[in-house]
């Protein structure tokens, strides 16, 4: 069928190149007519069978080569699916690296700001050592006293003396040593 149909196109395209140096009129358009025609009956009839209606009247050939056709359409589909698939996914993999980098960032940029959280923290917790908000090296904690003498300032020895009673002797013994004689 497809053969006739073929044939049947190429003598009326040697008749319309015939045809074609006369001006366009009624006869051509009637031959036109009846060629597109000719194409459209084609063209439907292919795609029922390849939609799998009308395959009653087709030879053991046409339905292989129609079989041949089907298989070499699938594979061109599935090709074309696995080629968009392999690039969705390429795409999905620099996105996921994109946003890994972006969360590596954000980790980055929580952890500077917890750790200048945790510094003002300290800058406005109250010092024990003073009663003051402001920054602890503005003033220094008061240290104890090391009463050597005994007395400070006037007050008597028993109030003043520091837990520390300290005598230089063993100072001198342990680590002044070489000056002993």
């Amino acid at each position: 069928m497809d053969r006739i149909l073929e044939r049947y196109e190429r003598y009326s395209f040697a008749e319309r190149q015939l045809v074609a140096n006369e001006p366009q009129s009624p006869a051509n358009w009637a031959l036109e007519y009846s060629k597109l025609k000719a194409r459209t009956e084609l063209l439907q009839m292919k795609h029922s069978h390849y939609m799998g209606e009308n395959l009653d009247s087709m030879s053991l050939k046409d339905l292989k080569n129609l079989e041949q056709q089907i298989e070499t359409a699938l594979q061109n589909i599935r090709s074309r699916k696995n080629q968009l698939l392999q690039e969705s996914i390429s795409e999905m993999q620099k996105k996921e690296k994109a946003l890994r980098e972006q969360n590596n960032m954000l980790e980055k940029k929580i952890k500077e700001m917890e750790k200048e959280m945790a510094v003002r923290q300290q800058w406005e917790l109250p010092n024990p050592n003073h009663g003051g908000n402001g920054p602890p090296f503005l003033m220094a904690p008061q240290l104890p006293c090391l009463n050597i003498s005994g007395a400070y300032e006037g007050e008597a020895a028993e109030a003043t003396r520091n837990e520390l009673d300290l005598n230089l002797d063993s100072l001198y013994s342990c680590h002044l040593g070489c000056f002993n004689a």
